[in-house]
């Protein structure tokens, strides 16, 4: 009896220990706090699920893989992941791995990857490999977003017929007064920069048109496909997710953003609208890298 009593305080202090100071809280958009099985009643029936994350934020990651075991329990081999985090030109590689043609080792020294892969990337295409599940390798070639920043999307124009199959069909459709570009440029000259360069946000532009672009190659009716980036590229419906309606006004898009504050239990009006659920994380806790 002693004993088990024991394992109750434990239990309870635990609880009481978790409640006082919650790392994380779910809201919709309407700031209403949710429980972790609301969010996912929330997106079962979306055809594109966008997950906003901050790169460094191990919460994020935490939650991008349970959001996708849970769908996967509902979709099984429905189920297609898409990531910021790869590039397009890489997605052959990405094919063959998963196909078990050569080692982790072997694909790991021939990827670019990101510096945090392993701890925060990794568990993702793993689970695509152990549930044979198709991973998209969504993003431009970061050396096209580079020429991008330097040439404009004129820049673009100059490639292959071969490298141009890696970048969203050209010519790009980029609106200067889109919120999320908008604010990169306002950005720079508020760091007092001597020269602002209107490229920047036309690099930014790439990314987003290109994932897109091979968000939409790789859906089809019957599919879901959850896809990972920066919260950035999702924001207020806007980046990628906007580039994506344009190419496809039927889907049924539901974004979930990261954000980061020093209260969890309460959710700031101005990130209410940010996505159609938001993770609010405490700004303190330990970053990945």
């Amino acid at each position: 009896m002693k004993q088990i009593t024991l394992i109750l305080v434990i239990a309870i202090s635990a609880l009481a220990f978790k409640s006082d100071k919650p790392v994380y809280q779910l809201y919709d958009n309407m700031g209403n706090q949710i429980k972790y099985k609301d969010m996912i009643n929330g997106i079962k029936d979306a055809d594109i699920i966008f997950f906003g994350e901050y790169h460094d934020n191990p919460i994020s990651h935490w939650l991008e893989l349970e959001v996708t075991k849970s769908i996967h329990e509902q979709v099984k081999d429905n189920l297609v992941l898409s990531t910021e985090m790869f590039e397009s030109d890489n997605q052959v590689m990405i094919d063959e791995y998963l196909q078990g043609l050569y080692s982790v080792k072997k694909f790991e020294e021939n990827a670019r990857l990101w510096p945090n892969y392993k701890t925060d990337y990794k568990p993702l295409l793993l689970f695509a490999k152990e549930n044979n599940l198709h991973f998209v390798a969504a993003n431009v070639p970061r050396r096209y977003a580079s020429m991008t920043y330097k040439m404009g999307f004129e820049g673009l124009e100059k490639l292959s017929p071969e490298a141009k199959k890696f970048v969203a069909p050209l010519p790009i459709t980029y609106d200067k007064e889109l919120g999320c570009y908008k604010s990169m440029l306002e950005m720079q000259d508020t760091q007092g920069k001597a020269e602002i360069n209107e490229n920047l946000p036309k690099a930014q532009a790439i990314k987003d048109a290109t994932m897109a672009y091979f968000i939409n190659k790789y859906w089809s009716k019957g599919k879901k496909i959850i896809h990972f980036n920066g919260s950035y590229h999702s924001d207020n419906h806007e980046g990628t997710v906007l580039y994506l309606k344009n190419l496809n006004k039927d889907l049924k898009i539901v974004t979930i953003a990261t954000v980061s504050q020093s209260d969890v239990s309460k959710i700031n009006d101005e990130e209410k609208t940010r996505a159609d659920f938001i993770i609010v994380v405490d700004e303190n806790i330990t970053r990945t890298y």
